[in-house]
């Protein structure tokens, strides 16, 4: 296990936003060293430490407290799926996570996004493409691969639901939070839906917070995974 610390900064006046924190679990050395280069090299970025194993990605997350994981599905010992679930289930705050895969349309994948994870990235990702996945997670206000969530959750989302689960729904979101919900599931970011709905952005932000408070999910990735899995939103 590699731990590298940062000095705990954070920004105040005259000072530098503090960075980026961001933890590697993956088995392979050289995936790790290369995600490590290309993030490392990025500004507002810092790699603060690593691990081979979901076992020791657990304890490590727990410890170094960071913004950001990015976690290997298949691991030895604890995979990527029990690793997000343990780190969701005894954190508060806990980091997004990114889950790293070979393939996009793996049930495993889809099983990570249910634990939690926030997104996921195709080991094959270039680094422009790891950069901007890193940043827009990050950032939180849109789906990270909107496509290729909505395909997973159509093909694994079972069989649809009974009418009762979409009432449920329904009744629980307010008219203008279902069509949020919508428009989140389409990938739109909050600036499109405020767009799309001719609303401000802080208005938009304000309910997408109350979608995700209502369905007690705690991102815009497991609000469309609900939404496909109650039958709210339908595949095709």
């Amino acid at each position: 296990m590699t731990t590298v610390r940062n000095d705990g900064r954070r920004a105040g006046d005259g000072e530098p936003p503090r960075p980026l924190r961001i933890v590697l679990a993956d088995d392979e050395q050289l995936v790790r060293s290369a995600l490590r280069a290309i993030l490392g090299a990025e500004d507002g970025m810092e790699v603060v430490g690593e691990a081979a194993t979901g076992a020791e990605a657990v304890p490590l997350i727990r410890e170094l407290r960071p913004d950001l994981v990015l976690m290997d599905v298949r691991m030895p010992e604890i995979d990527g799926i029990r690793a997000t679930e343990q780190v969701l289930a005894s954190m508060s705050g806990p980091p997004r996570i990114i889950v790293v895969t070979t393939f996009e349309n793996d049930a495993a994948v889809y099983a990570a996004l249910r634990a939690g994870a926030s997104g996921f990235l195709l080991k094959r990702s270039g680094a422009e493409e790891l950069v901007q996945a890193v940043r827009l997670v990050a950032r939180s206000d849109s789906l990270l691969f909107p496509a290729a969530v909505r395909r997973l959750a159509a093909r694994h989302a079972g069989e649809r639901a009974a009418d009762e689960a979409v009432r449920t729904l329904r009744a629980r979101l307010s008219e203008r939070e279902r069509a949020v919900l919508r428009l989140m599931t389409a990938g739109l970011t909050n600036a499109e839906i405020a767009e799309r709905l001719g609303v401000g952005p802080a208005t938009v932000k304000t309910h997408v917070a109350g979608v995700l408070a209502k369905l007690g999910v705690r991102d815009r990735t497991q609000a469309v995974i609900a939404a496909y899995e109650c039958g709210f939103v339908r595949p095709g």
